[in-house]
């Protein structure tokens, strides 16, 4: 499958390069087509790079791991034309770091990233994930032994079957995976990473995920 994945920090690079070990044809999208840390990623893994449109235009499937503060530009830049049809997995989190440490969580008006997203490109199908957790635990769940969950939020059914497919191929199992509804149901794990932020800074650690427990 061809792949845009949009952003070139350290999320977008883990994810790219997992999706280039899974043998799918990888582009890692950019602002400039020259960004050093995309152009370096291509080098290292065979993968290719390009501006955030080069990236979309002939992908399959799109991957937005930008910060969800600059989310909205940078898929406006990858063009509604090439995202029209197209899933866009959103993992991302809108955290604001300019008044320090901890962070806060921009909400946008739409209530989420994900919401905003899919009102500015109704053609397009946005699935909420894997914004719960680490970039290395996103494609390598195993490095939390025991119970953990990852979970979908979407209003399209079958664009949320194939990214649940996609994180089947991550090693997450159907037990793991939780379809919590509709697109809006973002709302309540966006705000999440907070949660994470504040466990990451008593624990110590990065390998923190949450776990759904009934009775």
């Amino acid at each position: 499958m061809k792949v845009a994945v949009l952003g070139t920090g350290e999320v977008g690079r883990r994810l790219a390069s997992k999706l280039v070990e899974l043998g799918h044809a990888v582009t890692l999208g950019s602002r400039t087509a020259d960004n050093a840390a995309a152009t370096a990623w291509a080098g290292e893994t065979g993968g290719a790079h390009g501006t955030f449109a080069e990236a979309a235009a002939d992908a399959e499937l799109v991957i937005n791991a930008t910060s969800g503060t600059v989310s909205l530009a940078a898929l406006t830049a990858a063009g509604a034309a090439n995202l029209r049809g197209k899933i866009i997995v959103d993992v991302s989190n809108a955290l604001d770091f300019s008044g320090g440490f901890p962070p806060k969580l921009v909400i946008p008006e739409a209530g989420s990233v994900a919401e905003q997203l899919q009102l500015a490109f109704p053609a397009a199908r946005v699935v909420k994930t894997l914004n719960t957790m680490n970039n290395q635990l996103m494609v390598d769940p195993s490095r939390i032994s025991g119970r953990h969950n990852v979970f979908l939020s979407g209003d399209d059914e079958s664009a949320k079957s194939e990214v649940a497919a996609l994180l089947n191929s991550f090693g997450w199992t159907s037990e793991q995976i939780i379809d919590l509804g509709a697109l809006e149901t973002a709302r309540s794990t966006e705000p999440l990473v907070l949660l994470w932020v504040s466990l990451h800074s008593k624990l110590g650690i990065e390998d923190i995920n949450y776990a759904v427990v009934t009775g």
